[in-house]
């Protein structure tokens, strides 16, 4: 019979899933001490984004295999490696890939890089992904900036912020009403504007599923009714943790495709079709990031 430690709550059994503030600080400790690069901005990189990484000068990179604690990337289309460098001379750390609950790794697990992002200095992070459309005026290849998420896995629980709160990283109940900081996204339908973008840059609310299975016509319509604009399969864990931490947080989804919600229709939803639509559009996703992280200021500002 397993006896709960006494001063954690008496259903609470920690395992090894359950990653600690050491834990944490460890893998931040060796990676400061392989670079002398000082991030303030992190940025993660979704399906077939991995491009973003490459904008990065005077690079230092680390698979994810050798950092200590990390898991490792194991879908098509994330090289798995975490890229130190600078973007339009803002030193920034990126993530050439990520981690997903349908890997089969606990949700501590998949968000440790969020942590190990503050604990490096990171201010600011930048996330990607890669989503299907759900909203009726959203077509392949628009970009969308996330207002707000639907945790649908949340309403069972699963939350990485479940177990034991560490106050050093953040208090026990965040407020998430806040989440996608208002200025970058101001910010971001600017630089769109500038940029030449305002027929394909859309703002809308994403919902993360669990996956790795895509979305029966049933459920799509039942996200459309929810007031979905798009659907997919990371993100939002990522998204708890660095506001947990007290992170800003701006982030885009790339419409690789179209959610099916007619059942005469002969389309079906593909992870090849993801990584294309991601290629078609990656160079402008890439200069909407860099011009982004160009105005954002070390104390949080931007100009």
């Amino acid at each position: 019979m397993l006896i709960p430690h006494a001063n954690l709550c008496p259903f609470f059994v920690p395992t090894p899933s359950s990653l600690s503030y050491e834990d944490c600080k460890a893998t931040a400790d060796w990676l400061l001490t392989q670079t002398d690069m000082r991030p303030t901005v992190g940025i993660v990189c979704g399906s077939g984004l991995g491009g973003l990484a490459d904008l990065l000068k005077d690079q230092v990179a680390f698979n994810y295999e050798d950092i200590p604690n990390f898991p490792q990337s194991t879908v098509h289309g994330h090289a798995g490696r975490l890229v130190f460098g600078t973007m339009k001379g803002k030193p920034c750390v990126c993530m050439q890939g990520r981690f997903h609950l349908y890997e089969g790794y606990p949700i501590q697990k998949i968000t440790l890089p969020m942590r190990v992002f503050k604990l490096l200095g990171v201010q600011t992070v930048v996330i990607t992904n890669a989503a299907g459309g759900l909203n009726q005026d959203f077509k392949v290849g628009d970009i969308m900036i996330i207002k707000d998420h639907i945790n649908l896995p949340g309403f069972a629980g699963n939350n990485p912020l479940v177990g034991p709160n560490d106050e050093r990283f953040g208090v026990r109940f965040p407020c998430m009403s806040d989440a996608y900081d208002r200025d970058l996204q101001q910010l971001a339908m600017e630089v769109g504007q500038e940029l030449g973008y305002g027929d394909f840059l859309k703002e809308g609310v994403y919902c993360v599923l669990g996956g790795p299975s895509f979305e029966t016509i049933a459920e799509c319509r039942m996200l459309h009714l929810l007031g979905v604009d798009a659907v997919g399969m990371s993100t939002v864990h990522e998204v708890i943790v660095a506001r947990h931490c007290g992170m800003r947080v701006f982030a885009l989804s790339l419409i690789t495709n179209l959610a099916v919600t007619d059942y005469d229709s002969e389309e079906k939803a593909n992870h090849e079709d993801v990584l294309q639509a991601g290629n078609q559009r990656a160079e402008q996703m890439e200069q909407l990031v860099s011009s982004v992280v160009n105005r954002i200021e070390p104390n949080n500002n931007y100009i």
